[in-house]
Formats: C-alpha cells, sequence, structure tokens
C-alpha cells in the first residue's frame, strides 16, 4: 500500500473564503480521492494562517482580540469542508495551535545551529498583501506590487533576523536539475529556475514584536516574532507529527503540495531551502495552478466582483460547482469565471447531459430489467484517465469521462433499445444490460470529481430504480 501526503496552502484568515481557493482545495482533494479510490492510503492536509501584520490589523479595525478573530475566520475555513465536500477524512491545522507553534520554534532552532539565521539592521519595501519585502524588479511600472495595486508599499527599516537564503542557490539549481517534475507545470518550473539563477537575497523571518505582536515568539528573543512565512510553511510538516513523532512524520513525507502562481517563490524556493537547512528532505511535487478572473479581471473587493463559492453550492450543489472547478477552469492557466459561463456549462453537461443519460438508462432497467445489477468486478481504470489525473490535468481526465457519456447518449439514439426490447426482448435486454454496466464505470470515474453523483448512480443501478434527477436545470 502507497501513502501519499497531499496538501493545500494554508489561506489567511483576513477574509471570507473565495473561489481561487475553493479551486486549490478540489483539486487537491480529487487527487486525494483518486488514491482513496486506487486503495492507498491518504493524509490530507489543509487549515489556516493565523499570524502576520495583515491579521493583526484587521483584528484591530474590529476591535477584538487577534485570537478571536482568528477563531471566527478559522470556522468559515473549516466549514468549506462541507460546502466543497472535501474527503471526510482530511486534517485541519491552525497556525494557532500549540503543536504548530512548538515546531515553528524547534525548526527555528535547527536553522539557527546550522548557521543560517543572523541578526541585522535593514531598510526595504514590503507589501503586506503579499506579506512579502519587494525590489523594485518585483514592482509595476507605478512603483506597486502587481498583485495588490491598490496597497501602498510601507517601508520596514529596522533590526530582524535573517536566512541565509543564498547560500541555497547551488543546491536548489542542483536539485532542480535532478528533479525535473519537482514543479508542475514545466513553465512554472522555468519561472522558479530563473529566479534562482538570478541570484537570491537572504530574507527576514522575523519582525519587532513592539510593532507587530502577533505571532509565533522567536525562540531565546522575547522581542522579535516569527515573519509569518517562516512560521506558515512549517505546517507541511507539524501536520504529520514532526518534531514530536518521527515514526508518523516518516511514514507520510514527502508531501505532494497544491498552492497559486503567487506562491511558487515561498513553497518551491524558500520553503526547500529551509527544509536543507534543517536537514530534511524536500517535498515531493508542487502543483501550481492560475488565477481565476472574472469577466477578464482579477477578483476584487472594491470592484465588487468576487466569486462566493457558498453561495453557488447553496443554489446548484457541491457536484456543480466541483463539476465546474475540474473541468472549465484549466488545471494550471488562468481561466475566466462568470455566471453566465457556469449557468450555460450546468445546463447543457449536467441537467441535460450526465443527469438526463443517468435517468433515460434507469428508466430503460426499471421498466425491463427484473433483478437489481450487481457491481461489476473491479477492474483497472482507462489510461487516458489514470494519466490525466497524474499529470494534474483534471479538465482533460473530466473531457474524457464526457466522451463516455457523449457516446452512451449516441449509442442509446443508434440502437434504440426502448424500441428493440419490443420486438427482441433478449437482444433488448442485453443492450441495456450493458448501457447500465458502462453507466456503473462512469460513475465510479465520478468519484473523485463528483462525489455525490458517484453514490447516486451506485445506488440507482444497485435498487434498479430511475432515481429523481440528479441536476435540476436551471
Amino acid at each position: 500500500m502507497k501513502h501519499i501526503y497531499i496538501t493545500t496552502t494554508l489561506p489567511y484568515v483576513n477574509a471570507e473564503p473565495h473561489i481561487g481557493f475553493a479551486l486549490e482545495a478540489v483539486h487537491a482533494d480529487i487527487l486525494a480521492r483518486y488514491h482513496i479510490l486506487k486503495g492507498d492510503a491518504v493524509f490530507f492536509n489543509t487549515g489556516t494562517d493565523e499570524h502576520g501584520i495583515k491579521i493583526y490589523r484587521k483584528a484591530k479595525e474590529r476591535g477584538v482580540s487577534p485570537q478571536k478573530y482568528v477563531d471566527e475566520y478559522a470556522e468559515k475555513f473549516r466549514s468549506l469542508q462541507k460546502t466543497l465536500n472535501l474527503w471526510d477524512g482530511i486534517n485541519f491545522v491552525r497556525t494557532t495551535d500549540k503543536h504548530h507553534k512548538n515546531a515553528a520554534q524547534e525548526f527555528w532552532k535547527l536553522c539557527d545551529k546550522n548557521g543560517d539565521i543572523y541578526k541585522k539592521n535593514y531598510k526595504i519595501k514590503y507589501c503586506v498583501g503579499c506579506e512579502l519585502e519587494k525590489t523594485d524588479s518585483d514592482l509595476n511600472e507605478k512603483g506597486c506590487c502587481p498583485l495588490h495595486p491598490d496597497q501602498e508599499l510601507e517601508t520596514i527599516d529596522e533590526e530582524n533576523y535573517f536566512f541565509r537564503f543564498s547560500k541555497y542557490q547551488k543546491q536548489l539549481l542542483e536539485f532542480y536539475g535532478k528533479n525535473p517534475q519537482f514543479v508542475i507545470p514545466n513553465f512554472r518550473f522555468n519561472e522558479i529556475k530563473k529566479f534562482i539563477e538570478r541570484g537570491l537575497e537572504n530574507f527576514s523571518i522575523s519582525r519587532r514584536k513592539e510593532k507587530m505582536p502577533w505571532g509565533v515568539p522567536v525562540p531565546g528573543d522575547e522581542e522579535q516574532v516569527m515573519y509569518v512565512w517562516f512560521d506558515a510553511l512549517v505546517n507541511y510538516i507539524s501536520a504529520i507529527g514532526w518534531p514530536d513523532d518521527l515514526k508518523k512524520f516518516n511514514t507520510w513525507w514527502p508531501v505532494i503540495q497544491f498552492a497559486g502562481k503567487d506562491n511558487i517563490r515561498q513553497q518551491a524556493a524558500m520553503w526547500t531551502a529551509m527544509l536543507f537547512s534543517a536537514g530534511l528532505s524536500p517535498s515531493k511535487q508542487i502543483v501550481i495552478h492560475g488565477f481565476i478572473t472574472v469577466g477578464g479581471q482579477k477578483m476584487s473587493k472594491s470592484l465588487g466582483n468576487v466569486i462566493d463559492p457558498v453561495a453557488i453550492v447553496n443554489e446548484y450543489g457541491t457536484d456543480a460547482l466541483r463539476y465546474y472547478l475540474a473541468r472549465h477552469i484549466h488545471s494550471f492557466e488562468d481561466s475566466d469565471f462568470t455566471m453566465e459561463k457556469f449557468k450555460e456549462a450546468y445546463n447543457a453537461n449536467l441537467a441535460n447531459g450526465l443527469g438526463n443519460l443517468v435517468s433515460r438508462i434507469m428508466k430503460l432497467a426499471e421498466d425491463n430489467l427484473k433483478n437489481p445489477i450487481e457491481s461489476p468486478a473491479p477492474a483497472p481504470f482507462p489510461k487516458e484517465y489514470t494519466d490525466a489525473i497524474e499529470s494534474y490535468e483534471f479538465n482533460r481526465a473530466m473531457d474524457f469521462i464526457w466522451s463516455r457519456v457523449q457516446k452512451l447518449d449516441e449509442r442509446i439514439t443508434t440502437e434504440e433499445p426502448f424500441k428493440l426490447v419490443k420486438k427482441n426482448p433478449m437482444a433488448g435486454k442485453k443492450i441495456i444490460f450493458e448501457l447500465a454496466v458502462e453507466l456503473y464505470w462512469i460513475g465510479r470515474m465520478l468519484f473523485p470529481f463528483m462525489p455525490e453523483a458517484n453514490i447516486k448512480i451506485k445506488e440507482t443501478i444497485k435498487e434498479n430504480k430511475m432515481p429523481q434527477p440528479l441536476f435540476i436545470r436551471k
């Protein structure tokens, strides 16, 4: 039995969950469910990133303590597990958990012991939105962060601790060369290689407590707290028991990480160098997805175009959202989302497509087959399906499933079993039986993508009864 460890990034709890993180969570869940379907042991991790200046300021605006603020928002992200129908065995880590904070401090001590942490005075431009320092080459022509152009850059001028990132330039490039599938897709891997090749600068990993009191205390220095990224990234190992339960850690590590394109530097370079420093092996793979735009524009609260996944699920159901994110949002590129496109795909491919097909076949089975159809013996999945999922091209896997849906529909139209069964009952029933068996396999392939549809299709075949419509036309 293989042991597969999969994680999302941890979203900041400074805003409501939006469809961008829903995409990442669903993609990770698809891979987790696929491995469960194959019989692998799976550890699936998500959670919330709860430290940093953004969160401290948001709590201050609300007039509540940072802990009360993050407790409230963490529950909103935790509720996404039900909203998105994520696997019920999922682990949820919070960076304010006692075990995680202890792990972050132990990780710091290891890096410090290995000579990779030092203190110095410095002055930088800083984007609070990214929680990252910015050089002039990182900024747009107006001198703003391209990801947060509406936020004014701040200047940090203080004494903090730094991590010797530059020390690991050669080791990172050598590791990348030996592991050509470390970052998926390849064009994102090329981006991070070029970033490393340009030369690395050591980065700040702490803040003065008097200016930013909401963070994990730096070991041995009560005046400093950890910089948010240095703290949060440790969740990938603290979630599986490090450093207290090394047996559990060694069972699951290394991890497959899902992350957005704005996270590639932190995930593929900073985190990997930190692991090198701590004497731990790197992650197994990092899968980078693009952004979801809305009508061609980046989602923004100021523009009022943020898509709420909860509202979509409340109206259309969980499977409908999971279907759209898996099939109509590109696995790696930026993709546009509008409710008009969503509704069109829902009606065409779910209500009129899959849902109508299930009703047609099971009506024929209910009327003409006396006995329920037993589940076929397990058989290998089609290579086109498995290859697509294992290369994280979830939209290609869904296209393959829908090609099977279309072929089944075409067979009913061409062979007309509803007529044949009256003229030649044996031949007609044989076709109906074959249609139901093929529907079973379609339902089984849908398990990673649309788990509710998977259950309903299996149940209706087992009962040999036409179900209520899977998807109501909107």
